[in-house]
């Protein structure tokens, strides 16, 4: 059950929550299918003791770093309550807090359906109007067309294109290399 001290955000057909320290099993799962993990390892599974130890705890501090505003948060459809994935709306480890990073990662049974742009424009929303950010960013790998049409969907230019990192040279299309886009507060509110 969604309780709502832990919500974050609300869209028309989901609900934003932060992730507690009993989530271990939703992200373990949700990076155990090759299909989720194509454009990110390869299709490798993160190992469970590694989101146990290392990416849970680190989802957990950040939300005290960013006072609860930004952060990795789960996502879970109203009707039904079924775990879908995450959002991100964060800066980088050391960088400033006006320039954050969109990122989603959801689970192949809710591909298809819009929830990508719907969550990714109220968190622009979100993020520009309540939280006094300047500039969002996204980056995926240059193949990974379903990604690139959402940020396209949202306005996101596309502004660079970047190296292949050297964890990821096994990926699918990685000679390709990686693209950044980003999207301004002015840029948006001229939408």
């Amino acid at each position: 059950m969604i309780h709502s001290v832990d919500t974050y955000l609300e869209t028309e057909r989901l609900t934003l929550r932060r992730f507690t320290t009993d989530d271990a099993d939703l992200l373990i799962e949700l990076d155990s299918d090759a299909a989720v993990m194509r454009y990110l390892t390869g299709g490798s599974p993160t190992a469970p003791e590694t989101v146990r130890d290392r990416h849970l705890p680190s989802i957990i501090a950040g939300y005290e770093r960013w006072r609860g505003d930004l952060g990795l948060f789960a996502a879970y459809e109203k009707d039904g309550g079924a775990f879908i994935g995450w959002f991100c709306l964060r800066p980088e480890p050391q960088g400033p807090l006006d320039e954050v990073e969109l990122g989603y990662r959801l689970r192949q049974a809710a591909w298809g359906k819009g929830y990508a742009t719907e969550c990714s424009r109220a968190l622009l929303s979100k993020g520009f109007v309540e939280l006094g950010v300047r500039v969002v960013w996204a980056e995926t790998m240059a193949v990974n067309h379903g990604s690139r049409n959402i940020m396209e969907k949202l306005g996101m230019r596309l502004v660079d294109t970047i190296p292949t990192p050297p964890d990821m040279e096994m990926v699918e299309g990685s000679e390709q290399g990686g693209v950044r886009y980003e999207i301004t507060h002015e840029q948006w509110e001229q939408q």
